[in-house]
């Protein structure tokens, strides 16, 4: 596919505005609203905070490393975009929606691409009651915090939680506790795509907690219900062979 019309958009790091720079002096710039592609120059965090600004125009996003990891992003060279956009491979993300219930009575409703995630806000370990579409699966998780991920945020912080990190095109998510204390062993489940999960958190006044989508956090919450966002689909484009299926299996073997 040729892309012709190119918006470029670059996180606050120098190297990331440098580059901004010199990607506007070789190929222009266009309007987000006429693109007909994104080109994200960042890094993780920057590619996900592009693709929650672009999702209601489905327009394509290509990232190119100006961060840290770039696990989102392929790597950074200012010369023959247009083969590379040309070539590239697409992958389409749903997002997960959080609708968060907090003790003041304000709801809150957030998209989270990579996972969304329940923390201790206090000393105190919190403690969680897990119902899966309507049905109590675990009634109290006494743990650090508990998180519900897509293929696409596996390899983010449910992998360093030790969660199983998932195909891409795998129609699961992935329920995954931090620190688990009661039960001590659980170590978290496989769900389909299409659940409803729901937290109660449990003795919130002496054990607050937070959620968090997409390290967007929501303070006090008493309770948040999570399920796919099927509706609303990311592009992402990579370079051949390099695309969020073999990252995720490169990943396993690291």
């Amino acid at each position: 596919m040729s892309f012709q019309r190119i918006a470029f958009v670059a996180s606050s790091a120098p190297v990331a505005q440098e580059a901004l720079a010199e990607m506007i002096a070789l190929y222009g710039q266009h309007d987000l609203a006429n693109a007909d592609v994104v080109v994200a120059l960042g890094g993780d965090g920057f590619m996900l905070q592009t693709l929650h600004e672009t999702k209601q125009s489905e327009v394509p996003v290509y990232g190119m490393n100006r961060g840290t990891i770039g696990f989102l992003m392929n790597a950074y060279s200012a010369e023959d975009l247009p083969a590379r956009l040309a070539a590239a491979e697409g992958a389409v993300i749903n997002p997960l929606e959080m609708r968060a219930l907090c003790v003041d009575g304000s709801e809150t409703v957030q998209l989270a691409i990579n996972e969304v995630s329940l923390l201790r806000s206090g000393p105190q370990a919190a403690k969680l009651r897990i119902s899966v579409d309507g049905k109590v699966r675990l009634e109290e998780l006494v743990c650090d915090g508990v998180l519900l991920a897509t293929p696409a945020g596996s390899t983010a912080y449910n992998y360093s939680a030790h969660g199983p990190i998932l195909p891409i095109g795998s129609d699961v998510l992935a329920l995954t506790p931090m620190a688990a204390f009661r039960p001590r062993r659980w170590r978290g489940a496989l769900l389909p795509k299409g659940v409803v999960v729901r937290f109660d958190v449990l003795e919130h006044d002496k054990r607050p907690v937070r959620a968090d989508a997409d390290s967007r956090p929501v303070t006090d919450v008493l309770r948040v219900e999570i399920r796919s966002q099927p509706a609303i689909r990311h592009h992402i484009l990579f370079d051949p062979g390099h695309g969020l299926e073999e990252r995720l299996i490169v990943e396993q073997f690291a």
